[in-house]
């Protein structure tokens, strides 16, 4: 491929106010789970995806984040985009964009991990001429998460949180065309699902990209337990 995929962005802002009880007074990506913290794995997804550079958005308490890691994370450099302010998921990923140089970006939500194969990603978002693609996990009997409804491979529907027999979810995994970030400006805290995927659907190359790996999201205290259990067993050496 001409243009491989080299930069990732992870959202790593999170306060962790659903998981107070369990989570030290540090950033949620940096919960300890299966003894390391959570935003390692994220790390390791991006280094085995032959990702080069990593751009943290941080905020709340980044100076935990940044003291852990430093400026690289194997043979990975690792930048800092630091919010003064809370600015939402969109305003958070428009200032992590300033240090994206390629023309498109792996972005990662900081409280979930959804194994994905990269490379497939990438050329399904290629081969459909997409400006933002998104990551999508079947899933049966869920209440907690939203569906994404699909025609043939393009998105055509956003549908609220609901008791769901089964359906696909959108899990935290985009691929997204930096011109696209700068094509519809908007204030500096914003939402990225609602004021952008929500709000452009029609006028955007949404691309769905299904797939069976594993996922998990660590936002509530039941799942952030099952996933100290699940990714041990996934990781044992």
């Amino acid at each position: 491929m001409d243009n491989p995929l080299k930069e990732a962005i992870i959202l790593a802002g999170g306060l962790g106010t659903r998981l107070q009880g369990v989570l030290a007074d540090v950033p949620k990506p940096m919960a300890m789970v299966a003894e390391k913290p959570f935003l390692s794995y994220l790390l390791d997804y991006c280094h085995d995806a032959k990702i080069e550079k990593v751009v943290l958005a941080v905020g709340y308490k980044y100076e935990v984040i940044q003291r852990f890691y430093g400026n690289h994370y194997k043979d990975m450099l690792l930048e800092y985009a630091i919010e003064q302010e809370p600015l939402g998921t969109g305003g958070a990923i428009w200032n992590a964009f300033q240090y994206i140089a390629t023309d498109t970006a792996l972005l990662l939500n900081g409280d979930s991990v959804f194994f994905v194969d990269v490379q497939k990603f990438y050329l399904n978002h290629i081969q459909n001429k997409a400006d933002i693609s998104l990551a999508l996990k079947p899933m049966k009997d869920f209440d907690r998460y939203g569906t994404v409804g699909l025609s043939q491979n393009k998105i055509c529907s956003f549908r609220e949180k609901q008791p769901t027999k089964q359906g696909t979810i959108n899990a935290g995994v985009y691929l997204i065309n930096k011109n696209i970030i700068h094509k519809y400006p908007q204030k500096d805290k914003f939402s990225f699902e609602k004021d952008i995927l929500e709000k452009y659907i029609q006028q955007i190359d949404l691309i769905g990209f299904v797939d069976e790996g594993y996922f998990i999201d660590i936002g509530i205290p039941e799942d952030f337990e099952r996933a100290q259990k699940e990714l041990r067993e996934l990781f044992i050496q």
